[in-house]
């Protein structure tokens, strides 16, 4: 029974990154619509109807659904989200965009699995984890399952090809797993297992190698593979202390690729300053915070290792972003949580924090 309200600092840090981040897709959807791009409309409808609206459903749907719930249905949501994935290899079905196999298309509404495939791989991994609580030493309740989660959803991933989100999926599967009570020993053989997984990657997936040259020699290709980054950092450098203003941004009229995409965080700089993308790492540290703090206040294990997946997944995935476009971290694709483009990215991620604020009901006091 529901005795307490959901955490209000947690809740009021949502909104507060879902408002600034409508502003900042509004504006950088200015350049998507002077580019003469007739999708103009269709992209901020999808982003404001299925993103927001049904995400704002989802949310409310979830912070009433008892967070323990997803506990017993965990594996059979793992396995609908597995299907979704095979569903993008379908001929008919699955949409190519940019070399990559990415998406479903049914009865002419459109959507990414991979997005479902998180939140599914954190109920499972939450679920998995606090069964086999007090055996997670042992090898094969503990290691071996996290090893063979990981394997199936990067398979999956790695074909379509996404290794940007195979990594955040990898990156909260430690988080947990250290949650969780992992020995040192364990964990460092999970760290080695990734980067023989990685290295594997870059020898058979060219494009991972060609990222990371970038990244480390950005401008040796300026009109290519370096042009991105050297345009986002133009954009981020022009906006100074305190931005050019809201809607004034240069970078997003022909210049940055993907203004509403991956490259969101360089238009806000350019138009909101040094001042306004530090507000935007702040909230999103205060959202990390937070939501570690319930955590840590759950009163089961599956609770708390719930929220510490959620939480880390959507954190270092728009980490990740930021830390991309400022030219610290190789560029990866992932949307800016809460702010990019993307209505089925919008609305698991507020499905997410759904759930982490009805877990905040029944946290210690």
């Amino acid at each position: 029974m529901v005795t307490k309200p959901v955490d209000k600092q947690f809740l009021g840090i949502t909104v507060a990154l879902i408002v600034a981040g409508f502003f900042i897709f509004i504006s950088a959807s200015m350049g998507l619509h002077a580019r003469g791009n007739i999708a103009f409309g269709a992209v901020v409808f999808k982003q404001i109807a299925l993103g927001l609206v049904l995400g704002t459903c989802a949310l409310l749907l979830a912070s009433r659904t008892h967070y323990r719930f997803w506990k017993h249905y965990a594996p059979h949501i793992f396995g609908i989200c597995i299907l979704l994935m095979l569903l993008v290899f379908i001929p008919g079905m699955g949409i190519s965009h940019g070399g990559a196999q990415r998406w479903v298309s049914i009865l002419g509404f459109s959507f990414q699995p991979a997005e479902f495939l998180k939140v599914g791989f954190v109920m499972f991994l939450a679920s998995w984890l606090s069964r086999s609580r007090g055996k997670i030493h042992n090898f094969s309740h503990g290691l071996m399952p996290v090893l063979v989660m990981l394997a199936i959803a990067g398979t999956l991933l790695i074909l379509q090809p996404d290794a940007g989100t195979f990594l955040i999926i990898a990156a909260t599967a430690t988080a947990m797993y250290i949650a969780a009570g992992a020995s040192i020993k364990d964990i460092l053989i999970l760290v080695l297992m990734g980067m023989i997984a990685f290295s594997l990657l870059v020898a058979v997936k060219p494009y991972i190698l060609d990222r990371l040259k970038t990244f480390v020699h950005p401008s040796e290709d300026s009109l290519g593979s370096g042009y991105q980054i050297q345009q986002s950092l133009i954009a981020i450098g022009s906006g100074e202390l305190f931005g050019r203003g809201f809607g004034q941004s240069v970078q997003k009229f022909n210049l940055l690729p993907e203004p509403i995409g991956d490259s969101i965080f360089a238009v806000a700089a350019e138009e909101f300053g040094f001042v306004g993308s530090i507000s935007i790492l702040a909230l999103f540290l205060f959202f990390a915070l937070r939501g570690l703090h319930i955590a840590s206040k759950m009163t089961d294990v599956f609770g708390g290792l719930l929220v510490v997946g959620v939480v880390i997944m959507i954190v270092s995935q728009s980490f990740v972003n930021i830390a991309s476009m400022l030219g610290v971290f190789p560029l990866t694709g992932m949307p800016l949580l809460f702010i990019s483009q993307g209505g089925t990215a919008l609305l698991v991620t507020l499905g997410a924090v759904g759930i982490v604020l009805n877990a905040s009901r029944y946290q210690r006091q």
